[in-house]
């Protein structure tokens, strides 16, 4: 078959013990499975260079960043990461060689020569609000999420267990506590469609914003459960969103919904997502409008070509998928 750029995919996969890339060179009819890289810790945040497609880092909890220049083939540990723990990742839009990582204590590490050298965004912690945050038992408050505003690098948001998300608009340099959601921060989604529209997973419900942060609104009417633990509106469509909730942090009772309001009004999916096998990953396709593909804590991958409406699996053998470790990328192929 000619090689059509536009269908060629790739998924790359955090697991509980490896990271691998799934490629698929005929829109997603066959999928072949790259060799598993183990590791120490379970993968928390996968994070794809949209300047080079075949550049990603993950986040492994108490296991470090890791480092791919060839497309998953390949990972290598970024020893000179300056903490034991990073759970969460993010590549710069527009400058390859430009990351951030979030840790624990939360606290926000920024790289300008890929993972090589790193530099402590120290205005992160001078927050006024920051003795506040806090996590149980003998943990420490951490970093979970970092995301860009598409089309502003220079805005981020940074979701933090447990303490709310902070706002900055210089890069990093300086940070806001933004005030009116719960604090339990699993996951914010920043709509590509609408960049003042976030959606906000936390563990009491999910949030959405429509003025970049200032104030926000509960949309949980017409879901059963109330811990959100992955939330996305689709590139194209901001008021198309799915979500994932559950009955507790163990993901007991987990459901699956979508929305094409919002958020004002969900719709059960019964296909994926239930029976025990709850969907930690969600993430849609960067070009073939409605194509959408979720990942399990069962390790399966389904993939919607319709918005969430109608699923099918995608054809791989997969150990169990850790929360939120999965991306998906163009291939520069």
């Amino acid at each position: 078959m000619a090689n059509d750029k536009d269908s060629n995919r790739r998924i790359y996969v955090g697991t509980h013990d490896g990271v691998c890339a799934l490629n698929t060179f005929d829109g997603g009819l066959t999928w072949e499975q790259g060799e598993m890289t183990p590791l120490a810790n379970a993968a928390a945040r996968l994070s794809v260079s949209p300047v080079d497609p075949d550049r990603a880092y993950l986040a492994a909890y108490e296991a470090g960043v890791f480092k791919t220049d060839d497309g998953g083939g390949t990972w290598s540990q970024l020893s000179s990461y300056p903490t034991g723990y990073a759970h969460s990742v993010l590549a710069h839009p527009n400058e390859p060689g430009v990351l951030f990582v979030g840790s624990e204590p939360a606290a926000v590490f920024r790289s300008d020569d890929g993972g090589e050298t790193w530099e402590e965004c120290h205005g992160f912690q001078e927050v006024p609000e920051a003795n506040q945050w806090n996590f149980h038992g003998d943990r420490l408050s951490h970093v979970r999420e970092l995301r860009t505003a598409p089309g502003d690098p220079d805005t981020m948001f940074a979701g933090i267990e447990v303490g709310g998300v902070v706002k900055s608009s210089d890069g990093g340099k300086s940070w806001n506590q933004l005030h009116g959601l719960h604090d339990d921060i699993h996951l914010v989604n920043i709509s590509k469609a609408n960049p003042r529209r976030i959606y906000v997973a936390t563990a009491v419900a999910p949030y959405r914003s429509d003025d970049g942060g200032g104030h926000w609104e509960l949309i949980n009417n017409g879901l059963e459960r109330r811990y959100t633990l992955h939330i996305s509106a689709a590139p194209h469509d901001a008021d198309l969103v799915l979500v994932t909730v559950s009955s507790s942090a163990g993901r007991n009772n987990p459901q699956f919904y979508r929305s094409t309001d919002g958020g004002n009004h969900w719709q059960l999916i019964e296909s994926v997502g239930a029976d025990g096998d709850m969907v930690v990953a969600i993430d849609w396709d960067p070009i073939i409008q409605d194509r959408v593909y979720a990942g399990t804590d069962g390790g399966k991958i389904y993939c919607s070509g319709d918005g969430g409406q109608q699923w099918e699996p995608v054809q791989v053998k997969l150990p169990t998928i850790a929360i939120g470790a999965m991306v998906v990328a163009q291939t520069s192929i």
